[in-house]
């Protein structure tokens, strides 16, 4: 037998793991990468975060990858490289990480990589007919560099069996975080929105997820364009501003943010363009920079709102717990309380651990199943295929 097969059935049989999970999003801030560890499988998975931190990219990095971010036309050979690159730029990450912690690369059963997306295509957003999504950093790359067994690739085997690639975190959310008393939605605020809803086991009902439109992707296109800010930090200039109703009133007018649950979007849709377009739309000139944050910011609060509000409505009380960078903007949150005032909305924290790891944390949970799980074991998400996901990739 391989030897490397050898030791992944000798991880699988395993009382614990420790599994690294790693998380890129579309805000391209930087890596999260939680140390987990994990035990069982399916509803009996039980998860301790036992580290995390962000790593943040360089600006030329972020900058080298927004070349080929959501973009139709691209260089094919930037393309190729950063496949490379940035598996390289995780690893390095990942040992540094470790080095800090006091780990040896034989100390961890198994890296989880999500990997950075560039694009993501549901076959709802053109004309091919063709579900499909691409995230870069490689695996096999990964691997070899840190000497640990890589799970990466999740959303390819999601893709392959029907589904959308997106969102995936309702495999980890139903598994982990199902309540005996109460209905939840698990609420990210990510580049983009999107939710699980978990309702109480006794309910009946059936668990899902879905994206719900932008999260903070606009609001950071706009002040990385306009301001050379990364982002509106805890919203203050939003805060600072005047929402124009006939702007917000075309952006809501979008039609995704129409479609029926479940769905998947990305900035490929949501970007600067779309506001352009808006803006054209109702004849805007010489708008302060406030009100456009403003007005940036309560289509989100919208989307997300009248997104749970769907949700919820044939349903007494709901607990809204957010997580991702959206928490940390208390503009988006007072105003997602405000308009959700007969629900409680809270942190996270509450029922888990740092918000700013559940993703990352996630991949681990998905990388857990991949070894040790079934596809029986998420068979009850509506929505969702029921399928294990992953490739793994072996050091040598």
């Amino acid at each position: 037998m391989n030897t490397q097969i050898e030791k992944l059935y000798q991880i699988a049989q395993k009382k614990e793991r420790l599994i690294i999970g790693l998380m890129s999003g579309t805000s391209l801030d930087g890596l999260d990468i939680a140390l987990c560890q994990i035990s069982g499988s399916g509803t009996n998975t039980q998860l301790r975060l036992l580290n995390f931190t962000t790593a943040y990219y360089s600006a030329k990095f972020r900058d080298e990858v927004k070349q080929i971010f959501a973009q139709k036309q691209v260089d094919h050979l930037l393309w190729s490289t950063l496949h490379v690159k940035v598996a390289q730029v995780h690893a390095d990450l990942v040992l540094s990480s470790m080095t800090s912690w006091g780990l040896m690369s034989d100390d961890i059963d198994l890296i989880a990589s999500h990997g950075q997306t560039v694009f993501h295509a549901p076959k709802s957003s053109h004309c091919h007919q063709l579900n499909s999504t691409l995230q870069i950093g490689d695996g096999d790359h990964i691997a070899v560099k840190t000497g640990i067994i890589t799970v990466s690739d999740f959303r390819q085997k999601h893709v392959a069996v029907g589904g959308d690639g997106a969102p995936l975190v309702v495999y980890g959310d139903a598994l982990l975080y199902t309540s005996e008393e109460e209905h939840r939605v698990l609420l990210n605020i990510g580049g983009m929105a999107n939710f699980t809803f978990l309702p109480k086991k006794s309910s009946g009902l059936s668990a899902y997820a879905t994206d719900l439109g932008p999260g903070n992707t606009l609001m950071n296109q706009y002040m990385q364009k306009h301001l050379d800010e990364e982002m509106d930090r805890d919203g203050e200039l939003a805060r600072r501003g005047v929402v124009h109703d006939e702007l917000l009133k075309v952006l809501l007018e979008t039609p995704f943010l129409k479609h029926d649950f479940p769905k998947t979007t990305g900035p490929e849709l949501f970007n600067l363009s779309l506001l352009d377009q808006a803006m054209e739309q109702v004849e805007a000139t010489n708008f302060d920079h406030a009100d456009i944050l403003a007005t940036l910011a309560q289509l989100t609060i919208n989307s997300i709102v009248d997104g749970i509000r769907r949700v919820t409505q044939q349903i007494d009380y709901v607990t809204i717990y957010i997580s991702g960078g959206g928490l940390h903007n208390p503009y988006l949150v007072d105003g997602i309380r405000k308009g959700l005032t007969n629900q409680g909305v809270k942190s996270f924290e509450e029922i888990a651990f740092n918000p700013d790891a559940k993703e990352a944390a996630l991949f681990a949970v998905l990388a857990n199943e991949t070894i040790v799980g079934a596809p029986a074991n998420v068979a009850h998400i509506a929505g969702a295929p029921a399928v294990c996901m992953g490739k793994i990739s072996f050091p040598y």
